[in-house]
């Protein structure tokens, strides 16, 4: 079976273009598909599996080991996807006749509408990063240009220089199956990819020259290109320090002393959430102040 899945490696590749991260992930699954059905012994050898022996009775076994480790639903969803698609590529190449996993139900998935933030939030959101910074300024065109093209989190982390066309407003994205589009932004993803690459030449110059990518529009602080779980980080850190802001400033406590709870280099990084605090204050007022509003 090992073979197999190589050769399903190759065609996903080769024929069907996947990403690497598609890849891995098609990879991974099966790995752990084979773990079930022959666990490596202590030298991290194993047996033989022979793929005529897998049936829909088999597949249901290791979806219930799955399903009895408390997985979520979503991740054994896409592992029984992942076993329709080879034993797919199986029967296509002749090597089975029937699929076994077509036979076997995918788990019923709740449907959950996304939560979406008012404008007014989203604004102080994409103006949390502190632009005194050369890392905030990065921080800064990154969220902007997420904001205005709604790209994925990989796409833009493969970004090159040369992808952005400041003429048109507009940056080629690579999705899955390495498909390009064309996508529109705006004047404010414009100003802040401008700050950005003014200074990128200093992140640059911090990486050795055989690990230097030019090319990459998003670097590290190491100078080369960041990566996509690197920038689910910066997003994960500006929703805390946002968040954190606006409770620290409902709660009445000095900006000064926000400034330096969270390392602002200027006090008007800071700022920006005084106006939501305010908001709230004006709420707060209308709602319980016997007085705030007249009585007709």
């Amino acid at each position: 079976m090992q073979e197999y899945i190589s050769r399903f490696g190759d065609y996903l590749n080769y024929e069907r273009n996947v990403s690497p991260h598609t890849l891995r992930n098609y990879m991974s699954d099966l790995e752990q598909f084979l773990d079930f059905l022959c666990p490596k012994d202590p030298s991290g050898n194993r047996r033989a599996v022979d793929v005529h022996d897998i049936n829909h009775i088999t597949i249901r076994e290791y979806l219930a080991t799955l399903y009895a480790g408390q997985r979520k639903k979503t991740s054994i969803a896409r592992k029984l996807a992942t076993l329709r698609s080879f034993f797919k590529f199986l029967c296509r190449e002749e090597i089975i006749e029937l699929n076994p996993a077509r036979l076997v139900s995918s788990p019923r998935l709740e449907k959950r509408l996304p939560r979406v933030l008012p404008i007014e939030e989203m604004f102080r959101f994409l103006e949390t990063p502190d632009t005194s910074t050369l890392l905030g300024t990065r921080d800064r065109a990154i969220l902007e240009l997420l904001y205005a093209t709604g790209c994925r989190v990989a796409e833009l982390a493969g970004l090159n220089l040369d992808d952005l066309d400041f003429k048109r407003e507009s940056v080629l994205l690579r999705g899955k199956g390495r498909k390009e589009r064309i996508v529109p932004f705006g004047s404010k993803a414009k100003e802040a990819l401008y700050a950005y690459i003014d200074s990128r030449g200093e992140l640059l110059a911090a990486a050795p020259e055989p690990r230097r990518n030019s090319r990459a529009l998003f670097l590290n602080y190491q100078g080369t290109r960041i990566t996509t779980r690197s920038i689910g980080r910066i997003i994960e850190k500006y929703v805390r320090e946002c968040a954190m802001l606006t409770h620290l400033l409902s709660a009445g406590a000095d900006l000064r002393a926000i400034q330096e709870l969270l390392g602002h280099a200027s006090l008007s990084s800071t700022q920006i959430y005084t106006q939501v605090s305010i908001e709230q204050l004006m709420n707060v007022y209308d709602k319980a102040h016997p007085r705030a509003k007249l009585q007709g």
